[in-house]
């Protein structure tokens, strides 16, 4: 199974040396990546741009206002594992390290971690120190093969010197990082029951699906109308009839765990957009990331031209439209039914 390893730069100094110790990082790893395949993404927070702290509720609630947040949120809740390359500023991390970490609170949980620290006296012992404290209270495991690069023995003329005892040690520490990582996958994979989930097929729907159909959507429907306050929501009210009529004008697409029907997600064009529809999980299966599965596949089978997606939710179905958000959706302007908001993304080409 192929992983994916954020690659952190902490120091967003102007002149800072990071960027080089990365550099040397995924070179010397290259081969062994490849090997174990693994995907080495980089995230250097002076790209990143995160401003401080501006989220006006707690990280543990996963609600966030701003893009910003939800773009770190979907880097790091991808990642597999982590590699931390940070300086050392009067005895401590950055200060854009910290920051970084305080936006998230469950996406860095049960995922394994490495740092790479570089300094001149200490060699960035002592911030390196101070963050593995932090990575442990959020609950990330840091597997103590961290790497120690002394400015004055290891760097020349702003990069690393290339050395095999340092690249030996790296080819090491990505071992045992991805080892850790597939050991840990069942816990950071959100609970024990994902796994099964993650391998069932998302296959087309058929008319003889309707009657099963019917009966999720109106259990996934419930909790909508309770936080919209009304009974007369669509999925709710529909025949089966019209579920059928549905399965012939929607591209749908259903999951199916032991025999039963627990997920489904629907969509088609509608002149430039890809409309999508009808994402519900069985109340018993949620919080595996099957939501997040289904919605991908659905924008995935976009017809070829077209570059956005849209889609419809009650204006106050928070979880929702927070689960889109995180998904890359935004709030949009265009028209919406009475009591719905809509939510549009653009789509990859």
């Amino acid at each position: 199974m192929s992983k994916t390893i954020l690659l952190v730069i902490a120091s967003t100094r102007p002149g800072r040396l990071g960027p080089a110790v990365a550099q040397w990082f995924a070179g010397a790893t290259a081969e062994v990546a490849a090997e174990l395949g693994v995907r080495l993404e980089v995230a250097d927070l002076a790209e990143v741009g995160l401003p401080f702290l501006d989220e006006p509720e707690h990280p543990s609630s996963g609600n966030y206002l701003h893009e910003h947040t939800r773009s770190w949120s979907r880097r790091v809740a991808a990642a597999d594992a982590l590699v931390f390359v940070t300086s050392e500023y009067n005895y401590a991390m950055p200060a854009t390290l910290k920051n970084a970490f305080d936006y998230l609170y469950a996406e860095w949980a049960w995922k394994p971690c490495l740092f790479i620290g570089y300094g001149n006296t200490s060699a960035g012992t002592r911030g390196v120190q101070m963050a593995r404290g932090v990575a442990a209270s959020l609950r990330m495991l840091p597997i103590g093969s961290d790497i120690f690069l002394r400015i004055a023995d290891d760097l020349q003329d702003g990069v690393v010197i290339n050395s095999e005892r340092l690249a030996v040690r790296a080819r090491d520490a990505l071992r045992q990082l991805s080892r850790v990582a597939g050991v840990l996958r069942p816990l950071y994979r959100e609970d024990t029951g994902t796994s099964a989930l993650e391998s069932a097929a998302i296959v087309p729907a058929v008319l003889g699906d309707a009657a099963e159909l019917l009966v999720l959507q109106r259990c996934c429907w419930v909790d909508e109308a309770i936080a919209n306050s009304r009974l007369d929501l669509p999925a709710l009210v529909e025949s089966e009839a019209e579920v059928v009529a549905g399965l012939r004008t929607w591209s749908t697409w259903c999951v199916r765990s032991a025999g039963r029907l627990v997920g489904s997600v629907r969509a088609r064009r509608e002149g430039d957009s890809w409309e999508i529809g009808r994402l519900m999980v069985a109340p018993d299966q949620r919080h595996t990331g099957l939501g997040r599965r289904l919605l991908a596949f659905a924008e995935a089978q976009a017809p070829y031209g077209v570059t956005a997606a849209g889609l419809f939710t009650g204006e106050h179905s928070d979880r929702n439209i927070q689960l889109y958000q995180k998904a890359g959706y935004t709030l949009s302007t265009e028209p919406a039914p009475a009591g719905a908001v809509r939510l549009t993304k653009l789509l990859a080409a």
